[in-house]
């Protein structure tokens, strides 16, 4: 839905739905059981994969990255809640149209990043939404809110808990980003040198390293 608003082709379509996985694995022929724990099956369609996701709440992220208990639920509006970033949290439906309880088609048409939500709550649930961040940022050309930058300020050190593939593997998507400018809004966030310290074993200056 985020790319369709801004005229871009997705690279894929995830659907989400209020029926439970057992009940998704039975309605399709070729559906697989690809993380039940999550309410996710992966359904095989014109020999495309398509992720279907029961509408789920979360809660209790003892590691700061998964939640410990996932609850099913019937209301879309809840699913959506549980969305790191607004622009993120859009849905659509061929008949009722878009979803957009928290204001993510005005975010992107306005070249804003907000969370869903606290920040701050928001990043200790799941670290890697601080890269997340950057990246969308660098993707999309936006202009994080100040206390999104407050908040990845203040919790900077979880990411040191997150994978060196996870990291790697975002910062790599950044580099093949359009709007590489677009980072020196999270100076002050000092997250950069922070991941370098987690890579590679030294701190760089942070305002260089952003630069750079």
């Amino acid at each position: 839905v985020r790319d369709l608003a801004i005229g871009r082709t997705p690279l894929d379509f995830d659907l989400s739905t209020n029926a439970l996985p057992d009940q998704v694995l039975a309605a399709f022929p070729h559906a697989f059981a690809t993380g039940l724990e999550h309410g996710t099956v992966t359904v095989l369609v014109e020999h495309h994969a398509i992720e279907i996701t029961t509408y789920r709440s979360e809660s209790d992220y003892s590691d700061g990255r998964r939640p410990d208990k996932v609850t099913f639920e019937a209301d879309i509006v809840t699913d959506l809640g549980r969305r790191d970033f607004t622009i993120n949290s859009m849905a659509y439906h061929p008949r009722r149209g878009l979803m957009d309880p928290f204001g993510g088609w005005d975010d992107l048409l306005d070249n804003h990043l907000r969370t869903v939500g606290d920040p701050v709550v928001r990043l200790q649930e799941d670290a890697l939404r601080m890269l997340r961040a950057l990246r969308f940022t660098l993707t999309y050309n936006l202009v994080p809110a100040p206390d999104l930058v407050w908040a990845i300020a203040q919790e900077r050190e979880r990411t040191t808990r997150l994978s060196v593939e996870r990291i790697t593997h975002e910062l790599g998507r950044m580099m093949n980003a359009a709007h590489g400018q677009a980072l020196l809004s999270f100076i002050a966030s000092g997250l950069l040198p922070v991941i370098a310290r987690r890579l590679f074993g030294f701190e760089p200056d942070n305002a260089c390293l952003t630069h750079l």
